[in-house]
């Protein structure tokens, strides 16, 4: 199902590899900030409970 891409079929694979690896990373970055950002949020409810 692959189309022939000729002598270009290594480039235009690496790109698409590069190119699906950078999304996967930007995904797993926001995750990581998503998760530090609502454990900081979580910390600040507390300090604010405690402290009325």
């Amino acid at each position: 199902m692959i189309p022939d891409l000729g002598k270009y079929a290594d480039t235009v694979l690496w790109s698409y590899v590069v190119s699906i690896g950078l999304l996967l990373a930007l995904v797993l970055v926001s995750v990581m900030r998503g998760r530090k950002s609502q454990a900081e949020l979580e910390k600040v409810e507390q300090r604010i409970k405690r402290n009325g």
